[in-house]
């Protein structure tokens, strides 16, 4: 029912007493709908599939009639009666309809033969076709035609061809009968009546229409030319429905009406009937004439159908080349009047215009098509098509087809123009328009709707039927054959078939065609953007929207009040300017704050537009910029923009200014930018040349040295365990500095704290001259770089002192990288490069050198690379030491060393240092680091490179090929730091201080003091198989003879050369009886001895620092005891081999029962009776245990020996004699922690055994024992190896649950929470034997797992466990659901990296206070159950998280805590939109129930205000998970009665607003907006306009997208919305809110069903104007309420805003109060409700326009002239009509009239169209004297127009101007007047009536008279004699006239004079030439302002434009 277009009608009907009623008529896409127009209710509705025939009355120019089959006919007025009939045509025949037809008279039913329902059969056909060639007798021809056209379908004959295809040329035959009948008939066109030439045009139609006589057009000889005679005799007739019936026919003839048709018969067609250039002319001409006029809408319609088929693909590719050419030239000259058809009312010749204009701009030359667009822009076609294209949203494949031509043409325009493309980019946001150029599709194409016909295909289909029919060709030959004797006898001869010519088709040229992306544009135009070029969304689409509109409608206000002249747009002016964007700071095409918010992270899809433009748009505002703050905005965004396109860019000439800026400035801000600029601006060489050239290396090193300042640097937790001084310790106290005063004395020296006090004590300022040492003389105080930035600057930084180092060093880097020290040929390149000689000098390297004491990570890395590539080739490496690099190096405490690695690798032995250690190898001799590293470490450096170097320096490493420890590096570091501890501090005062170097001793590391080195192994460490499990060996039984072998020298041993009171005498140790010499005495005595006799200090004590040396190294590597007998220790080893063997080499020997359990055993069980156990200096326990597990571990037989031979009790005694003894203070190498780990993991392998298992069931101590184990954490690998045993065990429910009663949990959740995740992200290698915290960490990963396996969280088939419900709750409980779901889903990093976080995100809520609160809580209840046995017995599944708490959980989400956090993405958030659902279902019940209970009360417990706070949370989470995640919107679908029910919550607002928010996101998914439409929920939504007046802008937003669905609209209007609705218009002091109820009214209003009962409505309460201005512009609608106005559009002050106000306001509330009552109250207002206004009572309105002040000021610029015209016409003709009209309201009508068209003369060229002047003419002849002289005033005006005068010699008009001369003589002058405007036009029907009529003797008789009743005779006479003298003129009549002039006396004495000084001319001037100044309509007039008279308050401050920053 939804209306495609409407027209106002009067119906005629008997009901009425009028005898008409006013109608709306809508067509729909099947339907005619009848509306009441005061209610807008339908009347009628007619399907378009049962209409017949539309009657065009001819002798009434606005009445029709429409036939329906049924037999009905409605009749039915217009004024614009031909463009509703093409609407109407094209409505009906796109529905299917294709019998549609126009003509004049109605059918005669009686002439049917058969019922309209049904189709004739073919016997009544063939009879039709035989009566036009003999007509029955008693039937004239004309009847014989008319009973055809009865009887044969519009679309043409049904049965053209016969069922038999054998007969069918006897049909043909017949229909080439009865065309040559129908044409050759002797009938005159010049004397026959219209009716029955449309008759046979209309028959004419009906034959051709059929294939047969589509080809009998060419086929049949003479045809064509008698056609073509009949067609341009009857198009001379000038009647405006025989054309109409004429273009018809031809286009029947154009282009087949019928299927399967041939191409080649089209082909021919088209060119007959184009063969004629003249008669193409012609068409053209009749064309062009009526869409000048207005009129003839039904031909225009017919033309273009002609043009389009003649034109336009695919139907011109069978026009004739030439003839196509000829055409489309002679358009293009009338491509104007294309361009004015864009504007008609008719949908179908929009699109006939526009399949014209497209064939114009892609076929015609290039002249036409510039043309063209040239056009489209003056005449204002492009930003309509435009609008159309954008915003056209339709499922009828009509406007859609409409929509894709408009985008075609405004392609096609655009193309090739450079004006209209800068139209674009003043429209469209220039990213937008990006995606032109753009290679994506979209998703779905859209079908091609104008193309709908494949010419090469049917091409080919013609030629491949030709070629196929071989079959029925013989059929028919033999056919032929058999009847060729009864052929001869008739006298027909077989003729052999010609062969059939190939179809040619004409190739299109599309000389114009666009490469563009126009559908990906439109397809992105309706999405929402936000990048830096592009700020696109609803709002903006509005803006444009709007825009468009506005400028639209005022050219189109424009040309209708153009009076003749032509109006072209001016679309230089033109663009939109994006209002909602006003606060967005834009530069070029880019948008400041965006692209500072993107930064560097751009997408490479969308690369930047014109960046070197832009760039230099951004630097040229930031030079002339004088705020801080938006000059750094500037750098900001060119540091982006080069960053992104420097090689767009290329070089930057201002380069050195940039450096020089730097230098010189002193705001941190600015330092900060301009260095981030300089560091995008080195990616260019050639700015890296100006930079250096300005000196920018030693700038930067200057500003480098800050970074000592820098102190709170973050805190790693790596580094605890090497070194890190107290932050808060003050370094800066160094007296370093002086400076000099006025009398030039020489004051310090002084710290740095002590110059800042002096600076604030302005005891010295910038221009004081300073000194400290490293500078190289006095400076001031400002040029002095560490001074100007901690003392001078101003300024916020934007980087901290290690960023503002860390990007300098990259710099640098940057530069080096630019200058390699090698060519392509791997030469060292000579000179040196400049940047590296710069960095290379005593004036930079120092101090970037010592940047490494800041011990920042990134700067150390830095630091290193830098040197790195400064020193590769430099001729100053060998004098690098001297710096000090290789001290500061290696004191760093970081662990990215991989850089320092590189940098050690390539510098180390290439130093000018050599060492005179004798003993030392040649590698130690010559490398710099072998005072300070073990010979191992440098051997690792030199053999296996820096990456392996790196490893093994930061871990904990004591293998046989390294021993090194983070022990050791602490002790180099301290000694290193010992060694420069006066130069580091200094550092903190000076940065620019310098190092001055000197050799450190020989570092000797108590750790190697008892290993030996050979070659390159530790020996010992070979057999330690715990710390080396995979040591590679290459041959197990050499090994074992090297044990053998170690034996017998082991029994060999002889006693030590030197003792140690020898050793301690050399070292000058005084051995206290008693009292062992503690190891730091040793080691102070070395130091003093070997620094006292060292060779670099002393060249003469070399043998005394030998002998030195020799006694440290004793004292270091004794054992400290003499062993005579065997050794244990060997027996220890003999142990540990067995162990190498089974645990390396088990695949060996797993086949082979292990024979050595009774002794194994025997030596435990001796072990453990041992009451001296754990006193025995070498234990052998240890050792035996771990050997059992790992037979165990190699072979299942050897598992069950060890069960069947009681392994398990002994382990099991074992184990508790050796558990009882471990303590807190026992270490990881402690005999009783070794013996449990080994047999802990013999059990964790036993587990594997089923009745190993069974056996482990039943002994409880084992349980126990194992989670004693765990207790003790800071034996990490015990526990470890205990958790390893728990997860084994885990496997058996049995054991699951004991371990569970035992309080498992408590231990393994609390190693979870000792994970350090930043070990496992680096990159450095690391491993659990020499890092304690990876061991921490495969303690958590392993508890990790554990846990999940005691629950039975684990699925995979390795892993799984049984499920146990208990110890998944409590596990639940305490590390939350969320948790316990990762378990499966993620792996044990990340898992812990979660627990051991502060974690604030919708799935977990987990910080340091929730850990706190959990490992309390663990560590209690561990405590518990190891002292007591006892514990909580829930095992954890009654905690409570406190922080959880008061949380609100759905579907295990935090709800506030994703509020907080909207954008974290949801896994699942359909789910999670159910989930909030259902919760909000299962609370609103309490919710309303607690609301109602609380009414009448100010407070609420605290219960009930915690459940609407939730509910409140729950509603956000909607609002929020429906924004972030598209499309789960749709999970509210079915829940919306419960979302609005939240609305009724009146006691709780911020409830409801949050529904409303909630709301407010979902209302944009089209399937919600239906859901909501079916809820019947809008009571909901209006009563919150008034009971929530703080959300009725959010009330506005949400009712703004579902006014679209045309049910909500339908149930809002019955709910009410209009007068909630008015209140806010009206009452509302919120302007913003005012004007979006405006505009939500507009839209509203343009629903095609319900607006305009809503407009009907509003009608009752405001005037119309106010509706239009709604539309027009809502801020003007609010400025119009507002304002006081007396125009002739509205008459509106005080006290009609006051009564509208207060009306509403009233109805309002008391529907208000019936609403809230009853939700299905129905809102209504009685029948004749209406505002009376008191000053308006007694104003005569027309059309909206006061008439009494519209007379008082004509020169008013109306919204609808057109519109008013014809309803002030129609009030004349209805008055006029009365038979006592009122003679007041007669003469204000008329006077109206007669100012309207006196203003707007081009109004009168349209009265013919409107059919009045046949009424006009009638009422002259009325009795009433008023009317006549009313009339005459009329007809006077519309005489001046040569149109109207044409239209007037079409009907009586001379003699009905002659009677009312008569009747009323006061109208003589006016009637004589107009009588010789008319008779001065050339026209001889009117001279014709007057002759009829003797209107000249009448003249004659006024000419001879006095005239007294006239106040001026002498000119009406004057009028008469111009008059008589016009009509002599006339070639065919002018002789009667003048022989009837020279009859009489009066004439002669009147003929030879001149009257030209009686006749006064009255100038109307028009609305371009002059126009009454001062008067504008309701939207030009544009706002006054008013000046103030005295100046405004003092704190008023002008606000700067924040785009003029």
């Amino acid at each position: 029912m939804t209306s495609l277009c409407e027209f106002t009608v009067q119906k005629v009907t008997h009901r009425a007493n009028s005898g008409t009623v006013r109608r709306t008529l809508c067509l729909s896409e099947s339907c005619l709908l009848e509306r009441d127009p005061a209610t807008y209710a339908i009347c009628t509705v007619k399907p378009l599939g049962d209409m017949f025939c539309i009657v065009r009355h001819a002798e009434n120019p606005q009445l029709f009639g429409i036939e329906f089959i049924k037999g009905q006919t409605r009749t039915y007025s217009s004024t614009d009666r031909d463009s509703l009939l093409a609407t109407l045509v094209d409505g009906i025949r796109a529905a299917g309809n294709r019998d549609i037809h126009v003509k004049m008279f109605p059918t005669k039913r009686g002439y049917r033969l058969g019922p309209f329902t049904l189709p004739v059969d073919e016997e009544v056909e063939s009879q039709h076709l035989k009566f036009l060639q003999i007509s029955p007798g008693g039937m004239t021809f004309s009847e014989v035609v008319q009973r055809f056209n009865s009887n044969i379908s519009y679309s043409g004959l049904l049965h053209a061809v016969t069922q038999d295809r054998l007969f069918a040329e006897n049909k043909e035959r017949l229909i080439n009968s009865a065309l040559l009948a129908l044409v050759e008939r002797d009938t005159d066109l010049d004397v026959s009546h219209p009716e029955d030439i449309e008759a046979q045009f209309q028959a004419l139609r009906r034959l051709v229409a059929s294939k047969a006589g589509f080809a009998a057009f060419t086929a049949v000889p003479g045809l064509r030319e008698k056609i073509g005679s009949r067609v341009v005799k009857a198009l001379t007739k000038n009647n405006d429905a025989i054309t109409y019936a004429v273009l018809d026919m031809l286009g029947a003839l154009m282009q087949p009406m019928h299927d399967d048709y041939d191409l080649r018969q089209e082909q021919s067609n088209k060119a007959s009937l184009m063969s004629s250039k003249k008669f193409m002319e012609g068409l053209l001409e009749v064309f062009a004439t009526h869409v000048e006029r207005g009129s003839g809408a039904l031909i225009i319609s017919a033309t273009l159908d002609f043009l389009t088929f003649a034109l336009c693909a695919p139907y011109s590719e069978t026009t004739d080349g030439t003839f196509f050419d000829e055409l489309l030239e002679m358009v293009a000259v009338r491509g104007r009047i294309i361009f004015r058809l864009f504007q008609h009312p008719s949908m179908a010749i929009v699109k006939g215009a526009g399949l014209v204009m497209k064939a114009l701009i892609e076929e015609g030359e290039e002249d036409v098509a510039t043309r063209m667009q040239d056009l489209a822009l003056s005449e204002g076609a492009l930003p309509k098509h435009l609008h159309i294209s954008l915003y056209t949203q339709s499922q009828d494949s009509r406007v859609l087809t409409n929509r894709q031509l408009s985008r075609i043409l405004v392609a096609l325009w655009v193309t090739g123009n450079e004006v209209a493309m800068q139209l674009l980019r003043r429209c469209i946001p220039y990213g937008l328009l990006q995606y032109l150029e753009s290679t994506d599709e979209v998703p779905e194409h859209d079908i091609d709707r104008i193309h709908q016909r494949d010419n090469l295909q049917l091409a080919v289909d013609i030629q491949n039927k030709n070629r196929g029919n071989v079959q029925w060709k013989l059929i028919e030959k033999r056919v032929n054959n058999i009847l060729q004797h009864w052929r001869t006898r008739i006298g027909m001869e077989n003729v052999d078939e010609k062969v059939q010519r190939i179809v040619v088709l004409r190739k299109r040229r599309q000389k114009i065609k666009s490469e563009a992306n126009w559908e990906f544009f439109y397809y992105r135009f309706l999405q929402d953007h936000a990048r830096p070029n592009l700020i696109w969304n609803h709002r903006t689409r509005e803006e444009l929207r709007e825009c468009l509109e506005n400028e639209i409608r005022a050219f189109n206000v424009d040309k209708d009040l153009g009076a003749g002249t032509v109006i072209a747009w001016n679309h230089v002016e033109f663009e939109v300017p994006y209002n909602c964007l006003a606060e967005e700071i834009k530069i070029g095409d880019y948008f400041l704050r965006l692209l500072l918010e993107e930064g560097e992270n751009a997408d490479e899809a969308n690369p930047m537009n014109k960046p070197q433009e832009f760039f230099f748009d951004l630097y040229h505002r930031f030079l002339l910029s004088q705020k801080a703050l938006m000059k750094g905005n500037c750098l900001q965004a060119m540091t982006i923009v080069y960053g992104r396109c420097h090689e767009t860019i290329g070089p930057f000439n201002d380069t050195k200014y940039m450096t020089i800026m730097l230098e010189k400035c002193s705001d941190k801000l600015e330092r900060d930018r301009l260095l981030l600029f300089l560091s995008k601006l080195i990616l260019n060489q050639q700015n890296v040349k100006d930079f250096i050239d300005a000196n920018g290396v030693r700038v930067l090193v200057d500003i480098l040295t800050l970074a000592h300042f820098h102190t709170n640097r973050a805190y790693v937790h790596t580094q605890s365990n090497v070194i890190e001084s107290n932050p808060e310790l003050r370094r800066d106290t160094e007296k370093e500095w002086y400076y000099g005063n006025v009398e030039k004395e020489r004051l310090g020296p002084y710290s740095l704290q002590e110059l800042k006090e002096l600076w604030e004590a302005g005891d010295i300022n910038p221009k004081t001259r300073c000194w400290a040492q490293g500078m190289d003389g006095w400076r001031p105080l400002q040029n002095v770089p560490q001074l100007k930035w901690t003392l001078v600057a101003t300024g916020t930084q934007v980087l901290n002192e290690s960023e503002l180092a860390s990007l300098i060093l990259g710099m640098l880097i940057q530069i080096c990288e630019f200058y390699p020290s090698r060519n392509a040929d791997d030469a060292v390149i000579r000179p040196l490069p400049k940047a590296k000689r710069l960095l290379t000098d005593t004036a930079c390297m120092p101090h970037i050198v010592q940047l490494l004491l800041t011990f920042d990570p990134t700067l150390v890395e830095r630091v290193t690379t830098l040197l790195f590539l400064v020193m590769q080739d430099n001729p100053m490496l060998p004098r690098l030491y001297l710096s000090g690099a290789f001290f500061f190096t290696m004191m760093y405490i970081g662990s990215n060393v991989l850089p320092i690695g590189r940098f050690l690798h390539y510098t180390h032995t290439k130093q000018a240092f050599r060492s005179d250690e004798a003993k030392a190898s040649t590698l130690m001799q010559r490398s710099v680091l072998g005072p300070i590293l073990p010979e191992a470490m440098i051997c690792y450096l030199e053999n296996y490179g820096p990456d392996k170097f790196a490893e093994i320096f930061l871990g904990e490493f004591d293998t046989p090929e390294a021993i090194w420890s983070m022990e050791m590096r602490r002790l180099m570091i301290e000694k290193i730091a010992a060694h420069i501890a006066d130069f580091s501090p200094r550092l903190q005062s000076n940065t620019r201080a310098l190092y001055q170097y000197c050799p450190i001793p020989t570092i000797n590391y108590p750790q190697l003091a008892s290993e030996l080195f050979c070659n390159i192994y530790y020996l010992r460490h070979l057999c330690d198989v715990q710390r080396f499990p995979d040591w590679p060996i290459q041959d197990p039984v050499k090994l074992l003879k090297d044990v053998l072998d170690a034996w017998k020298t082991e029994v060999e041993k002889k006693a030590p050369t030197m003792s140690a009171d020898d050793a301690y005498a050399v070292l000058g140790i005084v051995k206290k009886e008693g009292k062992p010499v503690e190891e730091s005495v040793v080691r102070r005595s070395y130091f003093a001895l070997a620094q006292k006799y060292h060779p670099d200090k002393n060249p003469e004590g070399r043998d005394m620092f030998e002998k030195v040396n020799k006694a440290y190294e004793f004292l270091c590597s004794r054992t400290g005891k003499v062993t005579d007998g065997p050794d244990p220790s060997n027996l220890l080893l003999i142990l540990k081999t067995q162990v190498i063997l089974f645990s390396r080499y088990s695949s060996e020997l797993q086949p082979y029962k292990y024979a050595g359990y009774p002794m194994l055993i025997r030596t435990i069980t001796m072990e453990t009776q041992d009451e001296r156990l754990f006193a025995k200096p070498v234990p052998l326990l240890a050792a035996a245990c771990e050997l059992v597990y790992h037979t165990v571990a190699c072979s299942p037989l050897n598992a069950e020996e060890l069960r069947r031979e009681r392994g398990f009790e002994i382990l099991e005694e074992a184990l508790g004699r050796c558990i009882a003894q471990l303590n807190v203070s026992s270490r990881p190498d402690d005999l009783g922690v070794q013996v449990c780990m080994n047999i802990a993991s013999c059990f964790a392998v036993a587990a594997q055994f089923e009745q190993c298992r069974e056996k482990l069931a039943e002994m409880p101590d084992v349980i126990r024992d194992i989670c004693r184990m765990l207790f003790f954490s800071h034996l990490s690998r015990l526990c470890c190896v205990a958790v390893e045993c728990v997860s084994a065990f885990c496997v058996d429910l049995l054991l699951q649950t004991q371990l569970f009663k035992a309080g498992v949990l408590w231990h393994l959740l609390l190693f979870l929470f000792r994970y350090d995740f930043t070990l496992e992200e680096g990159e450095v290698e690391r491993s659990a034997d020499s890092n304690q915290q990876e061991v921490a960490n495969n303690l958590a990963k392993l508890s990790i797992v554990a846990t999940a396996r005691l629950g039975g969280y684990l699925k995979s088939e390795r892993m799984a466990t049984p499920a146990n419900p208990s110890i998944r709750q409590a596990i639940a409980t305490m590390l939350t659901v969320y948790i316990t779901k990762q378990f499966e889903r993620v792996s044990p990093h990340e898992l812990l990296k979660i627990l051991n976080s502060n974690v604030r995100s919708p799935y977990l809520l987990w910080d340091n206070g929730t850990r706190a609160q959990l490992t309390e809580y663990l560590d209690t209840q561990r405590g518990t159950m190891i002292r007591s046995g006892e514990c909580d017995p829930s095992f954890g599944a009654a905690f409570v998280h406190e922080a959880h708490s008061s949380e609100l959980i759905v579907g295990d989400i935090f709800v506030r805590i994703y509020n907080e956090q909207p954008m974290f993405p949801i896994e699942e958030p359909k789910t999670f939109t159910v989930d909030l659902l259902q919760y909000l279902g299962s609370q609103a019940q309490y919710v309303h129930s607690l609301m109602a209970m609380s009414q009448g009360t100010t407070t609420m417990d605290v219960i009930s205000q915690k459940k609407i706070t939730h509910v409140q949370l729950a509603l956000e989470a909607l609002r929020n998970i429906v924004r972030s995640s598209p499309g789960v919107e749709m999970q509210c679908i079915g829940h919306f009665r419960l979302l609005f029910s939240l609305l009724q919550m009146d006691g709780a607002p911020r409830l409801q607003e949050a529904a409303l928010e909630a709301l407010s996101t979902v209302v944009s998914n089209k399937e919600c907006v239906n859901d909501i439409a079916s809820a019947d929920v809008m009571p909901d939504l209006l009563l919150l306009i008034h009971s929530l007046p703080t959300a009725r802008l959010l009330i506005l937003e949400i009712l703004h997208p579902l006014v679209s669905n045309s049910k909500v609209v339908k149930e809002l209007m019955s709910k009410g919305v209009c007068i909630y609705l008015l209140d806010v218009f009206c009452n509302s002091t919120n302007a913003v809110m005012r004007e979006k109820t405006a505009e939500l009214f507009a839209k509203m209003m343009t629903e095609k069903l319900t607006g305009p009962k809503l407009r009907l409505q509003l009608a009752k309460f405001l005037p119309n104007i106010f509706m239009d201005a709604m539309r027009d512009s809502p801020e003007t609608s609010v400025h119009m309420f507002e304002g006081t106005h007396e125009n002739p559009e509205l008459i509106w002050n005080d006290e009609a805003r006051e009564k509208v106000s207060s009306s509403v306001q009233e109805l309002k509330d008391q529907f208000y109060t019936t609403q809230r009552n009853d939700h299905s109250a129905i809102w209504s207002l009685p029948q004749d409700y209406n505002t009376i206004y008191s000053n308006v009572q007694g104003e005569i309105v027309v059309g909206g326009v006061f008439l009494r002040l519209f007379v008082a000021n004509p020169g008013w610029v109306l919204r609808k002239p057109k519109e008013f015209f014809l309803d002030i016409v129609d009030s004349f003709v209805e008055l006029s009509s009365l038979p006592s009209p009122p003679t007041e309201e007669l003469e204000l009508v008329t006077t109206a009239i007669v100012v309207f068209l006196e203003a707007q003369p081009l109004m009168a060229d349209q009265v013919p169209t409107f059919g009045h002047i046949p009424k006009l003419i009638l009422l002259l002849k009325s009795n009433n004297d008023n009317v006549v002289s009313s009339t005459m005033r009329i007809v006077h005006q519309l005489a001046k127009s040569a149109v109207c005068i044409n239209s007037l010699a079409a009907v009586d008009s001379v003699n009905g101007m002659k009677l009312a001369m008569k009747k009323s003589r006061l109208v003589t002058p006016l009637a004589c007047e107009a009588l010789n405007s008319m008779f001065n036009e050339p026209n001889d029907e009117l001279i014709s009536q007057a002759l009829s009529c003797d209107l000249i003797p009448y003249l004659l008789t006024l000419l001879g008279s006095p005239l007294e009743f006239i106040p001026n005779p002498s000119g009406t006479k004057a009028h008469i004699v111009k008059a008589l003298k016009s009509m002599t003129r006339s070639l065919a009549l002018g002789d009667k006239v003048s022989a009837i002039l020279d009859q009489s006396r009066v004439w002669s004495e009147f003929k030879d004079q001149r009257h030209d000084l009686f006749i006064t001319h009255t100038n109307t001037v028009g609305y371009l030439t002059a126009g009454t100044p001062g008067v504008a309509g309701y939207l030009t007039q544009g706002k006054s302002k008013t000046l103030p008279d005295v100046p405004p308050p003092a704190d008023v401050i002008h606000q700067e434009n924040p785009n003029q920053l």
